[in-house]
């Protein structure tokens, strides 16, 4: 590859508008940008947040505890439209102070618990209903290790090729390739592994795949960025088994629809307060 002109960094780095589809919520600083108190339902979780894969994380896991029996798990979801900047909201700051969803906001004990990142809010929830995370050592690292892969290996995904492939306002061919590569090299991490194992964790289904189907799952279902074919994802046969079981529990089914905002009308329960919700409030029956 010639790049037809070569891009030569300022000495010190300005901000500037690039565009693109999430030029107007990008800013180099934190804080809030303005006053908005968050509502707060009747349910001991409070969970801020959007259907992207961050956010269907922590959905999945809540409709996966309330399927295991665990009531304590009962949960109000509030959509966070982060397209519209609600993220930067004097409120949700106060739950994470990064701005980015997921946010959960425990008060079912004296005093209310905020826990923010998306993996660390998987792993507060299992510990605190003892479920979907072993305790027996080995096996609980196991688990862990691929909960803290997803964490470090999704930007690559995500911020990195899903951004230039499919959001970013010019096509960069080097930035595609780049992490073209990397998505492949982490597909095939997964595949290998997958290979001799049911799950993730080995036989028993865990937080880490709660966390990881979200992301490279829907990938190779074909519903990630629509680059499927692109990344030959039917290639990694063992993932996609793996990601069609998955895909087929029905936990996982009301999770992706909770916060989901794009899809099918019936496919998108904006907020979910009572379970009753999936099947009055979709976006088919309001509508």
């Amino acid at each position: 590859m010639s790049p037809s002109s070569e891009y030569v960094p300022p000495s010190v780095w300005q901000n500037t508008q690039s565009g693109g589809r999430f030029a107007n919520i990008n800013r180099p600083v934190s804080g809030p940008t303005h006053d908005k108190v968050l509502p707060v339902g009747r349910h001991p979780l409070q969970l801020y947040s959007m259907g992207t894969p961050n956010g269907v994380k922590v959905t999945i896991m809540l409709e996966e505890l309330l399927a295991a029996g665990h009531s304590g798990a009962e949960y109000d979801a509030w959509l966070i439209k982060i397209h519209e900047g609600d993220q930067f909201g004097s409120g949700f700051v106060d739950i994470n102070p990064n701005s980015k969803i997921p946010a959960l906001l425990d008060r079912s004990g004296a005093a209310p618990v905020r826990v923010f990142e998306s993996g660390a809010i998987l792993l507060y929830l299992a510990e605190k209903f003892g479920a979907f995370v072993p305790t027996e050592p080995a096996a609980r690292a196991e688990v862990l290790s691929w909960l803290f892969w997803q964490m470090g290996s999704a930007p690559y995904l995500g911020g990195g090729f899903g951004h230039f492939y499919a959001y970013a306002p010019t096509k960069i061919e080097y930035a595609i390739d780049r992490f073209a590569m990397e998505a492949k090299r982490q597909l095939d991490v997964l595949d290998k592994h997958l290979a001799n194992h049911t799950y993730l964790g080995g036989n028993d289904y865990s937080i880490a795949d709660i966390a990881v189907y979200p992301w490279y799952g829907l990938l190779v279902q074909g519903e990630l960025y629509e680059a499927g074919e692109f990344l030959a994802v039917h290639e990694y046969t063992h993932v996609v088994r793996w990601a069609t079981a998955i895909g087929e529990r029905a936990a996982v089914k009301r999770g992706r629809m909770v916060n989901r905002t794009r899809g099918e009308p019936s496919s998108q329960l904006l907020e979910r307060h009572e379970a009753s919700d999936f099947d009055t409030k979709t976006q088919d029956k309001i509508g």
